[in-house]
């Protein structure tokens, strides 16, 4: 099997440069075995950042506490749904302004509706949902079913060796721990992501890149967030 495939935790509303490895890649790892991060400037599969008039700013899921150690797939949505309202009010205050908001709001709110136990489970629903919208699709299989025992480097490895892959398609982000010369033995040849993240109109001053892709969809639209994806392919 010679498909390219990305690892990545499945985080919620990610920015451009995550759903653009899609346009590349043949399956999509999504690691959701492994522990929840929160509390530190690496906490993103839980939420993701957008532009008010007062700068950036977290949108953030309602999750339950959990313990110390809780997998990502077993993380909990909170049980009372006051937090979604928050959301949709926070992007309705922002973006009721902008060009595209009439169009890629309702198709956000909608993936607002369900209301799964798990955080995961909500995470993958919303990401597929604004693949649907774009016109994308990509081949998934959860880590937590591949029942892996490694850990960092090794952990990838063991997962594209469970699917049968032998390229990785990494974010650049990934240099600063990884060890080339690992893959490089286990026959996986590691290919970096190439992307420079595109300019748009924004609300609210000068551009800032790496924000959620909902602000992409309320800026631009939906077709306009579609063409900005395969300007960067």
């Amino acid at each position: 099997m010679n498909s390219l495939t990305v690892i990545h935790q499945p985080d919620f509303a990610s920015y451009l440069g995550f759903f653009q490895r899609f346009l590349h890649a043949d399956l999509y790892i999504v690691l959701d075995h492994v522990q929840f991060v929160q509390g530190t400037s690496r906490s993103w599969t839980h939420r993701d950042k957008i532009k008010t008039a007062q700068g950036e700013r977290w949108l953030t899921l309602g999750i339950k506490k959990p313990g110390l150690g809780t997998a990502i797939n077993m993380v909990e949505l909170a049980d009372d749904d006051g937090w979604k309202d928050r959301n949709l009010d926070l992007l309705r205050e922002n973006y009721r302004h902008a060009p595209g908001f009439s169009e890629a709001f309702p198709e956000i709110a909608r993936l607002y509706e369900p209301s799964p136990r798990y955080m995961a489970d909500f995470c993958l629903h919303f990401m597929n949902g604004i693949l649907d919208l774009l016109g994308m699709k990509i081949e998934q299989v959860r880590s937590s079913t591949l029942t892996p025992t490694a850990s960092k480097n090794e952990l990838l490895i063991e997962l594209l060796q469970k699917v049968g892959s032998t390229r990785y398609l990494s974010g650049l982000g990934a240099r600063d721990y990884m060890r080339p010369e690992l893959f490089e033995e286990a026959g996986i040849e590691v290919v970096w992501q190439n992307f420079t993240h595109p300019t748009y109109p924004q609300q609210f001053g000068d551009f800032i890149p790496y924000l959620s892709i909902l602000d992409t969809l309320l800026n631009c639209g939906i077709a306009g967030t579609r063409d900005l994806l395969w300007s960067c392919k």
